[in-house]
């Protein structure tokens, strides 16, 4: 890769770009990050104003750059945003892009999923050379989810809903390695090292807390219940594991 081009990274300044843009200057990169407000340059770090929903701002900001990590997400619109970022990398001659999605975005049937699913799709179909990585929900989000559950006077916990939670410095660290090396496809998944039901992480959650709240066994209905009940948002056969456990997380940012 050529270090003085600059590497293109959207989401930088979210929970995994945090831990990703470090690594990426470690490594003597410049650094460029999309965001919504401006911000003003660090060393080594320049940031640009852009709504990937509406891709004004994308072509200069693609200016000069060869290399795209594409961390970005949201509740919706990731099809459509990934969309507008392939349309404008192609233009500028990009020549790698590099996306982070989620295991089961072929196999949930939810709307966040089949989003993730399109955002790939984009990114297989734009003639750039690509690497995407899925990976399984971060441990900071198994810890939002119990914080919000927790503050329930009963705990529902649905049944079969099993979570394989992985570090997001984990994979920070597999998102610099793809991104400064050649295009590989479809890479192997990125998971946590245990599988959890999701009630056994919030009952952790409550007990470091020193919290005292009932749990209420629930079944999920329908295709959703059914798609989670498989372990269809597990990390597949051959599917990497990370090293860090939710409780050695839960015990940093509780204790």
């Amino acid at each position: 890769m050529n270090t003085s081009a600059p590497v293109l990274v959207t989401g930088g300044t979210g929970t995994l770009g945090s831990h990703v843009v470090p690594l990426l200057r470690e490594a003597g990169h410049h650094v460029r990050i999309l965001t919504r407000n401006s911000r003003e340059p660090a060393r080594g770090i320049e940031y640009r104003s852009c709504d990937l929903l509406e891709g004004a701002g994308l072509d200069e900001a693609l200016k000069d750059v060869k290399t795209v990590l594409h961390l970005a997400g949201g509740p919706k619109g990731d099809d459509e945003a990934t969309r507008n970022l392939v349309a404008a990398a192609r233009s500028a001659g990009v020549r790698h892009l590099v996306y982070i999605s989620v295991i089961g975005a072929d196999r949930i049937p939810l709307a966040y999923f089949r989003a993730k699913l399109g955002a790939e799709r984009a990114v297989a179909d734009s003639g750039i050379p690509w690497t995407t990585l899925r990976a399984a929900q971060f441990h900071d989000l198994a810890l939002t989810v119990a914080e919000k559950m927790g503050k329930l006077p009963v705990v529902p916990a649905p049944g079969g809903m099993r979570w394989q939670p992985v570090d997001a410095r984990e994979v920070a660290a597999r998102m610099a390695e793809l991104t400064l090396s050649e295009p590989a496809g479809m890479v192997p998944e990125l998971s946590g090292p245990t599988v959890y039901e999701l009630g056994e992480l919030v009952r952790s959650y409550l007990k470091s807390t020193g919290k005292r709240r009932p749990l209420l066994p629930v079944r999920m209905p329908g295709k959703v219940g059914r798609a989670y009940r498989a372990g269809e948002n597990l990390a597949a056969h051959g599917g990497v594991s990370g090293t860090r456990t939710w409780e050695a997380f839960l015990a940093e940012r509780t204790g």
